[in-house]
């Protein structure tokens, strides 16, 4: 069986990229290794770096993803620096940065860089749009889900099916799933 590696601390990423990938005969093994971090206004460039260092580091063909939350309002802030922005601020001080703005859309955005050992890395983009919330709504999923809403919910109300049936990690990690089915 294939196996491809995705270097992440996040479990929840895992079970995602496996119930796609699984499916085309590939094992998703994590592997919490980490990667240096470019500072980038995008996450492209960022998930291809990590690919590639990755893929070198464990010789082995490799997946990461880095996401970000894209509100507009806030001139796309936090974006690539949505990870230390959470854990620094949290959902609360997010709403309250948020508190007068009329506009609330924001986009989630996820860029899977994947790459084999001494190649260079490919990166599979995949985005959907929503809102801001106006409170913290819903137990289920982590990190921003609980304040950004798609059609009403938010992701932390959704159930696990549900809000990975249309997650930017979901629509990405299918191009991946194209590519891949396509004899890569």
């Amino acid at each position: 069986m294939r196996k491809i590696i995705f270097v992440t601390g996040n479990p929840h990423k895992v079970r995602e990229a496996e119930e796609i990938l699984s499916p085309l005969g590939i094992n998703v093994e994590q592997n919490n290794c980490g990667y240096p971090e470019l500072q980038e206004d995008e996450l492209s460039p960022i998930a291809a770096f990590g690919a590639e260092w990755a893929a070198n580091l464990l010789d082995n063909e490799v997946m990461v993803d880095d996401s970000g939350l894209f509100i507009e309002a806030l001139g796309e802030f936090p974006g690539p620096y949505s990870a230390y922005v959470f854990d620094t601020l949290g959902n609360k001080r997010v709403l309250k940065l948020m508190e007068d703005e009329i506009n609330r859309r924001a986009v989630f955005r996820c860029a899977i860089g994947y790459c084999r050992p001494g190649e260079k890395a490919l990166v599979f983009p995949g985005d959907v749009e929503g809102e801001i919330s106006k409170e913290m709504r819903g137990n289920a999923g982590f990190g921003y889900d609980p304040i950004f809403e798609v059609n009403g919910m938010t992701f932390g109300e959704m159930e696990d099916n549900e809000k990975n049936s249309l997650s930017h990690r979901y629509r990405a990690l299918l191009k991946l799933a194209e590519w891949l089915k396509e004899g890569h």
